[in-house]
């Protein structure tokens, strides 16, 4: 009985699943154009990501303008270690790649959190092995009420599938409701965040390294404000991690797709066959 109730719901399910995939089709994270398949940017939108890869700060992440020795620090780096031992993200913030962000802050596109995954195991599938835990950046309780989500959250939970790692959701927490930061200066976006994060369970990062969740790098204050804490409460490092960077003017992303992606990490499930290539627009 079982058997047969299994083939018949089977037989029921894919037709339906033809039908809701006619009436509701895969859309481009950037532009909304139908694409052949889940989270795949079309042609358009593909040319014009601006994907960062090395020569880059080996501290901050940030591309460097010309050629450079592996392993090179940024002048700013040098001058002031932050408290996190690296930060990568994997694309530059410009279109498309704003608007995917703006999307799944603040238009309830919760589904890009998984395309914006993906792009990150590019860049940070190493951190992500067995021992690590994913932090995902917090929101204030009376954003998040207002929200109704915290982005990082969602972004590290997707990580956390596709990879190794544990995921502490709550590990971190911010402590006092901050202006928002847009208009403000490198200085004071760091003294509008400074002590605005607690480690609410040091038991989860305590002794172990830690990866440090977040859609969009921009100054590097918030990272700093959240690493700082997760160090002074026992993690052995800290790793920032993110969607997108801002690159200063004259930095040298690339605009073309890696010929090369990284192994998929070890996982605590099977990842589908054609992950790493996921966003890519399919051949004609």
């Amino acid at each position: 009985m079982h058997a047969l109730t299994t083939r018949t719901l089977g037989t029921i399910g894919r037709p339906l699943a033809t039908a809701f995939a006619l009436m509701l089709p895969p859309r481009c994270p950037g532009c909304g154009a139908v694409v052949e398949g889940d989270n795949r940017f079309c042609g358009q939108c593909w040319v014009m990501l601006r994907f960062l890869t090395p020569p880059w700060c080996r501290c901050c992440g940030e591309p460097f303008a010309e050629a450079a020795v592996v392993g090179a620090r940024c002048r700013r780096c040098t001058a002031t270690p932050p408290s996190f031992h690296a930060a990568r993200a994997a694309l530059a913030y410009a279109d498309p790649v704003r608007q995917v962000v703006l999307s799944l802050k603040h238009g309830d596109g919760t589904h890009l959190a998984r395309v914006m995954a993906i792009q990150m195991l590019r860049v940070g599938a190493d951190w992500l092995h067995k021992g690590a835990v994913i932090v995902p950046v917090p929101l204030h309780r009376w954003r998040l009420w207002k929200r109704g989500y915290n982005q990082a959250a969602l972004i590290g939970a997707a990580l956390a599938r596709r990879s190794a790692a544990d995921f502490a959701v709550d590990a971190l927490v911010r402590t006092r409701a901050t202006p928002a930061s847009g208009a403000l200066g490198r200085a004071a976006r760091y003294a509008n965040v400074a002590g605005a994060f607690r480690v609410a369970r040091p038991r989860a990062i305590a002794g172990r390294r830690v990866v440090l969740v977040d859609d969009v790098l921009t100054s590097g204050a918030t990272g700093e404000a959240c690493a700082a804490a997760l160090v002074a409460a026992g993690a052995v490092r800290v790793d920032l991690l993110t969607f997108a960077r801002v690159v200063r003017d004259g930095a040298r992303p690339q605009n073309d797709a890696p010929e090369e992606m990284p192994p998929w990490p070890t996982s605590k499930s099977t990842p589908n066959s054609d992950a790493l290539s996921a966003c890519a627009p399919r051949p004609s």
